[in-house]
């Protein structure tokens, strides 16, 4: 089976750089994939794709060595497994709160004995090769989204889950959980701030990868420093937008 990329740098103590797909277009989605990053997500939550989009844009990530990464829309088993069997080498699975919950979503990510995934790799086969029956366990990366209050309350026992590789924060939403805001300020900041501590601390502790979403390159570098080790910066569609808007205002002055 394919090597996941991703789990060979975490492995070698290194930062994964992770691109994310808002357009469903798949010309889009290679030019995204062959910008340099270590992986790019469909993001199946927020991005504007449906499952058959979701396929083609997988397959065009596929064209380069990026590793090609999913976020469901929910912790539904089904499209989970689904975006699984079209080829996603990892899954980020958005608000999870508890234990329960983030077993629920590791589980539908493995085949038994270690979960309750159907086994029908339908273009997995394909892309990851003729035994991927035999190592998807192995190879395929859990990724549970933190996001609200009550997973902070909860962090230990997520992170305790058996077979998850990563927590993956979700800025805005836990902001907006923790402080009723969707912005930063003054007064909000350092209360993000120590929920991101907790996170980064007890997925050291348990030996998890800490991830996140980012606006910046500055507050990327910052974040790694504070020991993120998968960084996502932007989206194609911010990208797109705010780089159109400033060769706009460039050209008008």
């Amino acid at each position: 089976m394919r090597k996941n990329r991703i789990k060979q740098i975490w492995q070698a103590g290194g930062t994964v750089l992770n691109g994310w797909l808002h357009i469903p277009s798949s010309w889009s989605a290679e030019l995204m994939a062959h910008a340099g990053w270590d992986s790019v997500t469909v993001d199946m939550q927020h991005g504007l794709h449906s499952m058959e989009t979701a396929i083609q844009l997988l397959q065009a990530i596929s064209t380069t060595e990026t590793v090609p990464i999913a976020r469901s829309n929910w912790n539904e088993p089904g499209q989970i497994m689904r975006l699984l069997d079209g080829g996603a080498y990892g899954m980020i699975c958005p608000m999870i709160d508890n234990k329960t919950q983030c077993e629920s979503f590791v589980n539908a990510c493995k085949y038994p004995p270690f979960g309750y995934r159907s086994f029908g790799p339908t273009r997995a086969r394909v892309y990851g090769g003729a035994d991927y029956g035999l190592h998807a366990n192995d190879e395929i990366i859990t990724m549970a989204m933190v996001e609200t209050a009550e997973a902070l309350a909860n962090i230990e026992e997520i992170a305790s889950v058996k077979g998850l590789d990563s927590i993956f924060v979700g800025s805005a939403d836990l902001l907006l959980s923790l402080t009723g805001k969707v912005t930063a300020d003054q007064n909000t900041q350092p209360i993000i701030d120590a929920a991101l501590k907790t996170i980064v601390e007890t997925c050291q502790k348990y030996n998890v990868i800490p991830g996140i979403f980012s606006t910046s390159v500055t507050e990327c570098k910052q974040l790694m420093q504070q020991g993120f080790r998968f960084i996502t910066l932007k989206s194609d569609s911010m990208i797109l937008s705010e780089y159109a808007t400033q060769l706009v205002k460039e050209l008008r002055n």
